[in-house]
């Protein structure tokens, strides 16, 4: 559908943004629900950050996502803050109403629901986690695990002190592991995730040696470029149930496409293969 006049407006904020899948994501929505309505890219330096939100909300913008590097930016302009984003420091959603920003974070959710439809069988409550990586995503991760009942969750980082970081902000179930000692603290797991960039396309791949881990581990990456990681490769090659990254995209986008455009949207084999055809 080509939008009209009236047509809801939404994008996505980034630098450099051209790489995101999120306007094919979105456009694929809009022409299946038949919505009079546009998802742009949006460039925009760091710099230009807060005088660009608000030009485009002048300019009718129902609301964005945010990539990086905004997200802590966005979390600081907002009017109000969701719980979510609250938690994990960041907005990566923004709806505009009434002129005022409410910021939220989506990661969490589109975590938890890529895990469910992934695996529909995994419980988190049947054993500990390992998090490979403390970075923001992390930070979206721990959140989504704590509230699924997850009853340990062991974290490894390069950089221990940001691991001690992200335990010392969540406390409870979280656990810090030296990381030259990831490869033993697979011993026991319900749950392996890596949200570092090792294994992400033109980056080392993750060295991590699995023979401890347990065969019905579920084994995850958040990584989507490529789609199978060479965790996921090997995880699948000795038997583990796998979930790869993509789904976490794509699930946490339906929260803001609902917002802005007023249908929530669904995630299934065709979309998915309408956003990797890219």
């Amino acid at each position: 559908m080509i939008p009209s006049g009236a047509a809801k407006l939404a994008g996505v904020l980034g630098w450099p943004v051209e790489h995101s899948l999120s306007p094919r994501l979105h456009g694929h929505w809009l022409e299946r629900y038949g919505i009079d309505g546009a998802y742009l890219p949006l460039p925009v330096r760091p710099a230009d950050f807060t005088a660009a939100v608000k030009g485009l909300v002048a300019a009718g913008f129902r609301g964005f996502n945010v990539t990086l590097p905004h997200k802590e930016a966005a979390y600081a302009l907002c009017d109000a803050l969701d719980d979510s984003a609250r938690r994990i420091a960041a907005v990566n959603t923004i709806v505009v109403e009434e002129g005022r920003l409410l910021g939220r974070n989506s990661d969490a959710f589109g975590f938890a629901e890529n895990l469910r439809a992934g695996c529909p069988t995994w419980r988190a409550a049947a054993g500990p986690a390992l998090l490979l990586g403390a970075g923001g995503a992390a930070r979206a991760v721990v959140a989504a695990l704590l509230d699924l009942g997850v009853p340990e969750l062991r974290v490894a980082n390069r950089t221990e002190a940001r691991a001690a970081s992200l335990a010392e902000t969540f406390g409870g179930a979280l656990r810090v592991v030296d990381w030259q000692e990831r490869a033993a603290a697979c011993a026991g797991l319900n749950l392996l995730v890596n949200t570092t960039s090792l294994g992400l396309a033109g980056q080392p791949p993750l060295d991590l040696d699995l023979a401890a881990l347990p065969p019905e581990t579920l084994v995850t990456d958040i990584v989507y470029k490529p789609l199978q990681t060479p965790l996921l490769v090997e995880a699948t090659a000795r038997g583990n149930p796998t979930v790869d990254g993509l789904g976490m995209l794509l699930h946490q986008a339906r929260p803001g496409f609902e917002a802005w455009f007023g249908v929530a949207p669904e995630v299934d084999e065709t979309l998915r293969a309408f956003v990797l055809s890219a």
